[in-house]
Protein backbone atom coordinates (compact mmCIF):
# COMPACT_ATOMS: atom_id res chain seq x y z
CA UNK A 1 0.00 0.00 0.00
CA UNK A 2 1.05 3.20 -0.73
CA UNK A 3 0.51 6.72 -0.16
CA UNK A 4 -2.74 8.40 -2.42
CA UNK A 5 -1.17 11.38 -4.29
CA UNK A 6 -0.78 12.55 -7.97
CA UNK A 7 1.17 10.39 -10.19
CA UNK A 8 3.65 13.21 -10.60
CA UNK A 9 4.03 14.16 -7.06
CA UNK A 10 7.49 13.17 -5.59
CA UNK A 11 6.50 10.32 -2.54
CA UNK A 12 8.38 9.58 0.36
CA UNK A 13 10.16 5.76 0.20
CA UNK A 14 12.56 3.48 1.40
CA UNK A 15 14.74 0.71 -0.10
CA UNK A 16 16.52 -1.74 1.72
CA UNK A 17 19.89 -3.14 1.11
CA UNK A 18 20.28 -6.06 2.64
CA UNK A 19 24.49 -7.69 2.78
CA UNK A 20 24.87 -11.17 3.09
CA UNK A 21 28.86 -12.37 4.52
CA UNK A 22 28.52 -16.29 4.85
CA UNK A 23 30.94 -17.19 1.17
CA UNK A 24 34.14 -15.84 -0.53
CA UNK A 25 32.14 -12.59 -1.14
CA UNK A 26 29.62 -10.35 -0.12
CA UNK A 27 26.24 -10.68 -2.00
CA UNK A 28 23.00 -7.97 -1.76
CA UNK A 29 19.63 -9.18 -2.29
CA UNK A 30 17.89 -8.37 -5.39
CA UNK A 31 15.04 -9.39 -7.59
CA UNK A 32 13.19 -8.08 -10.52
CA UNK A 33 10.33 -5.63 -11.68
CA UNK A 34 7.18 -6.86 -13.43
CA UNK A 35 7.15 -6.10 -17.34
CA UNK A 36 4.01 -4.00 -16.33
CA UNK A 37 5.04 -2.34 -13.72
CA UNK A 38 4.69 1.72 -13.97
CA UNK A 39 8.26 2.06 -12.42
CA UNK A 40 11.56 0.47 -13.78
CA UNK A 41 9.62 -2.66 -15.18
CA UNK A 42 11.92 -5.41 -15.76
CA UNK A 43 14.52 -4.04 -14.08
CA UNK A 44 16.63 -5.22 -11.29
CA UNK A 45 16.05 -3.59 -7.76
CA UNK A 46 16.38 -3.53 -4.07
CA UNK A 47 13.53 -4.31 -1.91
CA UNK A 48 11.58 -1.27 -1.24
CA UNK A 49 8.89 1.44 -1.90
CA UNK A 50 6.24 4.33 -0.88
CA UNK A 51 5.52 5.05 2.39
CA UNK A 52 2.47 4.39 3.71
CA UNK A 53 0.47 6.17 6.23
CA UNK A 54 0.28 3.36 8.54
CA UNK A 55 4.30 3.34 8.88
CA UNK A 56 3.49 6.36 11.26
CA UNK A 57 1.53 4.04 13.86
CA UNK A 58 4.48 1.41 14.55
CA UNK A 59 6.89 1.79 17.27
CA UNK A 60 10.32 -0.01 16.53
CA UNK A 61 10.67 -2.12 19.43
CA UNK A 62 14.55 -1.42 18.87
CA UNK A 63 14.49 1.82 17.38
CA UNK A 64 16.84 3.46 15.15
CA UNK A 65 20.34 4.69 15.74
CA UNK A 66 20.69 8.72 16.80
CA UNK A 67 22.96 9.43 14.29
CA UNK A 68 21.05 8.06 11.19
CA UNK A 69 18.10 9.83 12.30
CA UNK A 70 19.78 12.70 12.65
CA UNK A 71 21.24 12.28 9.26
CA UNK A 72 17.68 11.46 7.74
CA UNK A 73 16.63 14.70 9.19
CA UNK A 74 18.69 16.51 7.55
CA UNK A 75 16.71 18.59 4.37
CA UNK A 76 13.31 16.40 5.52
CA UNK A 77 10.37 16.58 7.77
CA UNK A 78 11.93 15.57 10.96
CA UNK A 79 9.22 13.04 11.57
CA UNK A 80 10.01 11.15 8.70
CA UNK A 81 12.97 9.26 9.86
CA UNK A 82 11.26 6.65 12.00
CA UNK A 83 8.58 5.88 9.60
CA UNK A 84 10.93 5.32 6.80
CA UNK A 85 12.94 2.95 8.75
CA UNK A 86 9.34 1.34 9.30
CA UNK A 87 8.77 1.51 6.00
CA UNK A 88 11.81 -0.47 4.98
CA UNK A 89 10.86 -3.23 7.07
CA UNK A 90 7.40 -3.79 5.90
CA UNK A 91 8.45 -3.22 1.97
CA UNK A 92 11.41 -5.83 2.58
CA UNK A 93 8.75 -7.85 4.26
CA UNK A 94 6.46 -7.56 1.34
CA UNK A 95 8.18 -8.48 -1.12
CA UNK A 96 10.65 -10.98 -0.03
CA UNK A 97 9.02 -12.67 2.92
CA UNK A 98 12.29 -11.51 5.02
CA UNK A 99 12.20 -10.10 8.77
CA UNK A 100 14.13 -7.12 9.89
CA UNK A 101 12.93 -8.21 13.60
CA UNK A 102 13.61 -9.53 17.19
CA UNK A 103 10.58 -11.50 18.53
CA UNK A 104 10.31 -9.91 21.56
CA UNK A 105 7.99 -6.88 22.57
CA UNK A 106 4.17 -6.15 22.81
CA UNK A 107 1.89 -5.55 19.14
CA UNK A 108 -0.06 -2.46 18.53
CA UNK A 109 -3.42 -2.53 20.53
CA UNK A 110 -4.73 -1.45 17.32
CA UNK A 111 -3.02 -3.32 15.23
CA UNK A 112 -2.75 -0.90 11.42
CA UNK A 113 -3.67 -3.88 8.54
CA UNK A 114 -0.70 -3.01 6.45
CA UNK A 115 1.80 -5.00 9.72
CA UNK A 116 -0.79 -8.01 10.68
CA UNK A 117 0.96 -10.10 8.95
CA UNK A 118 4.26 -9.40 10.11
CA UNK A 119 3.19 -9.21 13.64
CA UNK A 120 1.17 -12.64 13.33
CA UNK A 121 4.11 -14.31 12.17
CA UNK A 122 5.62 -13.46 15.28
CA UNK A 123 8.40 -10.81 14.16
CA UNK A 124 8.46 -7.62 16.27
CA UNK A 125 10.44 -5.05 14.02
CA UNK A 126 13.85 -3.92 14.92
CA UNK A 127 15.64 -0.91 13.00
CA UNK A 128 19.19 -0.93 15.29
CA UNK A 129 20.67 -2.83 12.34
CA UNK A 130 19.68 -0.12 9.72
CA UNK A 131 21.94 2.51 8.55
CA UNK A 132 21.12 5.42 6.10
CA UNK A 133 23.53 5.36 3.30
CA UNK A 134 22.17 6.66 0.06
CA UNK A 135 19.12 9.28 -0.46
CA UNK A 136 18.03 10.15 -4.34
CA UNK A 137 15.17 11.86 -5.76
CA UNK A 138 14.16 10.25 -9.21
CA UNK A 139 14.58 13.32 -11.70
CA UNK A 140 11.38 14.48 -13.54
CA UNK A 141 9.49 13.19 -16.40
CA UNK A 142 9.65 10.39 -15.02
CA UNK A 143 6.17 8.14 -14.24
CA UNK A 144 6.91 7.83 -11.11
CA UNK A 145 8.82 10.11 -8.54
CA UNK A 146 9.98 9.31 -5.56
CA UNK A 147 12.48 10.66 -2.57
CA UNK A 148 14.15 7.48 -1.68
CA UNK A 149 16.41 6.74 1.34
CA UNK A 150 18.28 3.78 1.19
CA UNK A 151 19.38 1.64 3.97
CA UNK A 152 21.80 -0.85 4.33
CA UNK A 153 21.88 -4.07 6.62
CA UNK A 154 23.40 -7.58 7.35
CA UNK A 155 21.75 -10.62 6.90
CA UNK A 156 22.57 -11.59 10.33
CA UNK A 157 19.35 -9.28 11.36
CA UNK A 158 16.92 -11.46 10.07
CA UNK A 159 14.84 -13.27 12.16
CA UNK A 160 14.84 -16.30 9.54
CA UNK A 161 16.36 -18.27 6.84
CA UNK A 162 17.56 -15.48 4.34
CA UNK A 163 16.98 -18.10 1.26
CA UNK A 164 13.02 -18.98 2.30
CA UNK A 165 11.10 -16.84 -0.17
CA UNK A 166 8.20 -18.19 0.58
CA UNK A 167 5.89 -15.75 2.26
CA UNK A 168 6.93 -13.65 -1.00
CA UNK A 169 4.80 -11.65 -2.75
CA UNK A 170 4.78 -11.12 -6.41
CA UNK A 171 6.17 -7.87 -7.08
CA UNK A 172 9.73 -9.02 -7.36
CA UNK A 173 10.85 -12.03 -9.29
CA UNK A 174 14.18 -13.92 -9.20
CA UNK A 175 14.90 -13.33 -6.03
CA UNK A 176 18.55 -13.63 -5.25
CA UNK A 177 21.59 -13.14 -3.41
CA UNK A 178 24.07 -11.77 -5.49
CA UNK A 179 28.07 -10.33 -5.68
CA UNK A 180 28.43 -7.23 -6.86
CA UNK A 181 30.02 -8.49 -10.05
CA UNK A 182 26.73 -10.60 -10.86
CA UNK A 183 24.87 -7.36 -10.13
CA UNK A 184 26.69 -5.37 -12.28
CA UNK A 185 25.79 -7.43 -14.85
CA UNK A 186 21.82 -7.31 -15.09
CA UNK A 187 19.57 -4.82 -16.36
CA UNK A 188 19.61 -2.37 -13.63
CA UNK A 189 18.28 1.52 -13.08
CA UNK A 190 20.99 4.02 -13.42
CA UNK A 191 20.28 4.63 -9.72
CA UNK A 192 20.93 1.19 -8.55
CA UNK A 193 24.40 1.01 -10.51
CA UNK A 194 25.48 4.36 -8.39
CA UNK A 195 24.44 2.99 -5.44
CA UNK A 196 26.31 -0.21 -5.61
CA UNK A 197 28.79 1.49 -6.33
CA UNK A 198 28.20 3.25 -2.83
CA UNK A 199 27.80 -0.19 -1.38
CA UNK A 200 30.98 -1.19 -2.43
CA UNK A 201 32.44 1.49 -1.03
CA UNK A 202 31.21 1.11 2.36
CA UNK A 203 32.16 -2.63 2.21
CA UNK A 204 35.67 -1.72 1.76
CA UNK A 205 36.39 1.90 3.53
CA UNK A 206 33.80 1.76 6.57
CA UNK A 207 30.91 4.44 7.34
CA UNK A 208 31.27 7.54 4.19
CA UNK A 209 28.97 11.00 4.33
CA UNK A 210 25.52 9.65 2.81
CA UNK A 211 25.24 10.81 -0.48
CA UNK A 212 21.97 12.84 -1.89
CA UNK A 213 21.18 12.97 -5.54
CA UNK A 214 19.05 15.36 -6.96
CA UNK A 215 17.90 16.86 -10.20
CA UNK A 216 17.95 20.90 -10.27
CA UNK A 217 18.07 23.54 -12.64
CA UNK A 218 18.42 20.87 -15.49
CA UNK A 219 21.39 19.07 -14.09
CA UNK A 220 22.24 16.62 -11.34
CA UNK A 221 23.97 16.92 -8.59
CA UNK A 222 25.57 14.76 -5.49
CA UNK A 223 25.66 16.71 -2.32
CA UNK A 224 26.49 15.16 1.29
CA UNK A 225 24.37 14.69 4.41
Amino acid sequence: MTEHAPKDAIRNAATVILIRSDGDASRVLMGQRGKNAAFFPNKFVFPGGAIDPQDHLIAPTIPLGATDLQKLQNRAEPSLGPALAMTAIRELWEETGQAIAVTDGDAPVDMPSEWAEFYAAGHRPSAAGLRFVFRAITPPGRPRRFDARFFMTTADDLAGDPDDFSRASDELSHLSWLTLSEARNLDLPTITEIVLAEVEARLKDGDRPVPFFYHENNSSHIDKL
